[in-house]
């Protein structure tokens, strides 16, 4: 069994290298996108480019934030994912960075949408109606598992000692 746990903590690291490659490259690509713009001349389709990488740069903040979760919680800690505590913990760091990208993108679509195709506002519209319904999905998640965490206090123990392992 100690074999198998060896493997998927190899395998872990293995996704978390490659979230991180496609983060790296996401953001080669937003930084030369956004010199291009600049080279190009300070203009409307400029500011659409630059727009546009700054929702590349979204998409790379969350492959590197799901790069460091994997990281982190598989490979450093090999953590047990039972306890409320480590669920929440947990699904609210993935939650964090994708309302924020999406947010973001939700906010790209509204100015592409707006300076392109005004028909695809409510495509947009939709993106940021989901951001909502997601930020309060996650609050109301947060609510109920604060009172399962508070029936199991050795728990919340049990992930501030694996906190430790990280600094």
């Amino acid at each position: 069994m100690k074999a198998f746990t060896y493997l998927f903590g190899i395998v872990h690291g293995l996704m978390a290298f490659l979230f991180a490659c496609a983060a790296l490259m996401l953001i080669t690509i937003a930084a030369r996108m956004g010199w291009v713009a600049f080279g190009g001349g300070l203009d409307r389709a400029a500011a659409q480019t630059i727009i546009e990488a700054v929702g590349l740069l979204a998409a790379a903040v969350v492959a590197l934030q799901i790069a460091e979760t994997i990281f982190e919680e598989e490979v450093v800690r090999s953590a047990d994912i039972s306890a409320p505590t480590r669920v929440r913990r947990f699904l609210s760091r993935f939650f964090v960075v994708i309302v924020v990208a999406l947010a973001i993108e939700g906010l790209v679509a509204t100015f592409r949408a707006l300076h392109e195709d005004p028909a695809q506002l409510p495509y947009a519209a939709s993106i940021l109606i989901a951001v909502g319904t997601l930020l309060a999905a996650w609050g109301l998640f947060v609510h109920l598992n604060r009172s399962a965490e508070e029936l199991e206090p050795e728990a919340m123990a049990d992930a501030k000692r694996e906190d430790q392992k990280l600094k």
